[in-house]
């Protein structure tokens, strides 16, 4: 890359990440008058956790050289729930997740939390579940929160990786997602991210240039294939499926 198109991707990216902060400050307002008022209704927060996903879609329509791809959308069914579970490539992810505008709540680690506006809406709106790393109590409440969401009939979503890649290849999964899939019954919905890391590549704030990404909704895995399945067999199998379906 020519370092004046370094230089130009660089300011290009200063003055995205900063409508980013402006326009935050307005849509965490309006994310919050509809929590208010569709609280009384709306126990699995499905308005939030929709408007959470079109706030993040602006941020992916404004950008001109990215395009995102959603395959097999239409194997959701938003009546039931899901354990969710994908590769983690880059920060893009959470961003390019939501494009499938499916009600969820995010297992995240407790720092996100902090952040102004979009960590405050994971709070306070979307109801999303902190997580801080190596703390065994932290875990331990996480845990328990998720299950007790899960029997709720709402969905969770987990990047079993538990940390991006760096180069785009699959780390091995953890169980935890897998073992509350098992424990609750509810059936795990593995996706495959494609090409976020060409976007915003891991330690990086600088975003590239033309970027297709991808999407995947892949066969959903019934409980009744892992109802007898250690986490352990069910994540190897989970990682296998989306690894196959994973290129670029």
């Amino acid at each position: 890359m020519s370092y004046s198109k370094m230089v130009l991707n660089k300011v290009f990216s200063a003055l995205f990440i900063t409508f980013i902060c402006i326009t935050s400050a307005f849509f965490f307002c309006v994310a919050c008058v509809l929590r208010i008022c569709t609280a009384p209704f709306d126990p699995r927060r499905i308005v939030s956790n929709l408007f959470s996903a079109f706030w993040a879609s602006v941020y992916i329509w404004v950008m001109p050289p990215w395009s995102v791809n959603v395959v097999g959308r239409q194997k959701l069914d938003i009546r039931k729930n899901y354990v969710f579970v994908s590769n983690h490539q880059s920060q893009l992810d959470i961003l390019v997740l939501y494009r499938l505008l499916f009600p969820y709540r995010w297992v995240s680690k407790s720092s996100v939390f902090r952040l102004p506006f979009v960590g405050w809406n994971m709070a306070l709106n979307n109801g999303d579940i902190k997580l801080k790393r190596g703390d065994k109590d932290s875990i331990k409440a996480m845990m328990a929160t998720c299950e007790a969401l899960l029997r709720q009939n709402i969905s969770i979503f987990f990047f079993p990786e538990g940390t991006r890649s760096k180069d785009g290849r699959i780390g091995k999964f953890k169980p935890g997602a897998f073992l509350l899939a098992k424990k609750t019954g509810v059936d795990i919905q593995p996706i495959a991210i494609c090409n976020t890391n060409k976007a915003l590549p891991k330690y990086s704030l600088t975003f590239q240039g033309h970027t297709n990404m991808t999407v995947k909704v892949l066969d959903t895995i019934p409980f009744s294939r892992f109802k007898d399945m250690a986490p352990e067999k069910i994540a190897d199998m989970s990682r296998t499926m989306i690894a196959k379906n994973v290129v670029g």
